[in-house]
C-alpha cells in the first residue's frame, strides 16, 4: 500500500493542472472536463510488476472542480521540498514567478521554509533543502 495521490478540490482544475505542473515541473498526466492530473517527469507509465518499484513512485496530485471559492483556512498542506543541490531561495522564486504569492500564518522571520498559496489560495510550503 502507496499513497497514490493528494486531490484539491478548485474552481478552475485545467488552470491549477497546469499551474502546478509548471511550477513543479511536472507534466499533465491526464485532462478531462472532470479531472486532471498531474505526476513527476520521471513517473512510470507502464505497470509495475515489481513491488519496490511501486512503493518508490510519488504520489500523483489530482484537480477535481467544486463549484465553492476556498473559504478557510486549508486543514491539510502540501510540503515540498528541494534536495540540497538545489537552491532553496530560486526554487521559492520559481513559484512566485509562476503566480503564488507569500502567506503568514505567523513562522518566524528566520523560518527555514517558506509558506506560500496557489493562485486558488492554496496554502503550501517550500521547506529547506533534503538529502531524503
Amino acid at each position: 500500500m502507496r499513497l497514490y495521490a493528494v486531490v484539491i478540490d478548485c474552481r478552475n482544475l485545467h488552470a491549477q493542472a497546469h499551474w502546478w505542473a509548471e511550477a513543479l515541473d511536472w507534466v499533465v498526466v491526464q485532462e478531462t472536463a472532470e479531472e486532471a492530473g498531474i505526476a513527476p517527469r520521471a513517473s512510470p507509465t507502464t505497470d509495475m510488476d515489481d513491488r519496490s518499484e511501486f512503493d518508490s513512485v510519488q504520489p500523483a496530485i489530482w484537480f477535481f472542480p467544486v463549484p465553492e471559492p476556498k473559504t478557510v483556512k486549508n486543514r491539510i498542506h502540501l510540503d515540498f521540498a528541494p534536495h540540497v543541490t538545489e537552491d532553496w531561495n530560486a526554487v521559492v522564486e520559481r513559484f512566485l514567478a509562476a503566480g503564488a504569492r507569500r502567506v503568514d500564518v505567523g513562522q518566524p522571520e528566520d523560518a527555514t521554509f517558506a509558506v506560500l498559496a496557489d493562485p486558488e489560495d492554496n496554502e503550501f510550503c517550500i521547506l529547506s533543502a533534503r538529502r531524503s
